[in-house]
């Protein structure tokens, strides 16, 4: 029996895939992005354990506030690093006809073939692929992650070439995510993709900073502001209408 480890649950969250959502956050992330709001998600360790079913018996209770066009999210940390978990657990929405979506940095993806078997099988019962362009170019996205993006990309272009809906988004952080051309790269990029629905520009925020604080982290955006209403313009109009 699979199972998982969650650091945390949403009952009503409107902002991570169609209507009202169920979010799941999961624990264990590679990453280390120096903006996340997130980071007691980072360790692979913690977390409660769940089996899918006993997990999906206590999302289920919730559908009446989905309605037509709501369903479950699996966010983290990184959903992908516990695959199994989430595909047993999407297995048991798809028998109830749920809307399924994951929220991804696409960081473990690999082109593999025992890995794609494997991903292959979990897109089968997932509906919309959320993922997080963090930044354009390998060394910017080392920089600002720990990571480069090549297998991210790589990702996003075997979404599109094997049919799963996709939203892009991308996190604007002033005078560090925010380079015009950079951002006219990723624009090129998505317009080539065949199953994006939406992009979007999430402003960046430091309501994570007491966490980093808490965990004793140091946070190296100290003094970064958060961006102007004209800076969110200003790369919406780059990125989502190619200006």
């Amino acid at each position: 029996m699979v199972k998982g480890y969650v650091n945390s649950l949403e009952t009503f969250g409107l902002v991570d895939g169609p209507g009202v959502r169920f979010v799941v956050f999961l624990q264990g992330c590679k990453l280390r992005c120096k903006f996340c709001h997130n980071p007691e998600t980072w360790s692979m360790s913690g977390g409660e354990e769940w089996t899918a079913e006993d997990l999906f018996n206590h999302v289920r209770r919730y559908k009446t506030y989905w309605r037509d066009n709501g369903g479950i999210t699996v966010s983290g940390g990184e959903p992908l690093l516990q695959m199994e978990f989430v595909t047993e657990l999407f297995k048991l929405a798809k028998k109830e006809n749920i809307h399924t979506a994951i929220d991804t940095a696409g960081q473990p993806f690999s082109e593999e073939a025992d890995y794609l078997d494997r991903f292959r099988e979990l897109m089968e019962v997932t509906d919309l692929v959320i993922l997080d362009i963090k930044e354009w170019g390998s060394e910017r996205h080392r920089e600002l992650t720990g990571f480069g993006n090549e297998n991210i990309i790589a990702l996003a272009k075997w979404l599109s070439d094997n049919g799963i809906k996709m939203w892009i988004r991308h996190v604007l952080v002033p005078s560090v995510t925010d380079d015009k051309d950079s951002l006219k790269e990723m624009h090129r990029f998505i317009s080539a993709l065949k199953t994006v629905e939406r992009v979007e520009i999430l402003p960046y925020h430091t309501l994570g900073l007491v966490k980093w604080q808490k965990l004793g982290i140091p946070y190296l955006l100290e003094g970064v502001p958060v961006p102007s209403d004209e800076q969110i313009k200003t790369a919406e109009d780059i990125l989502i209408n190619g200006k």
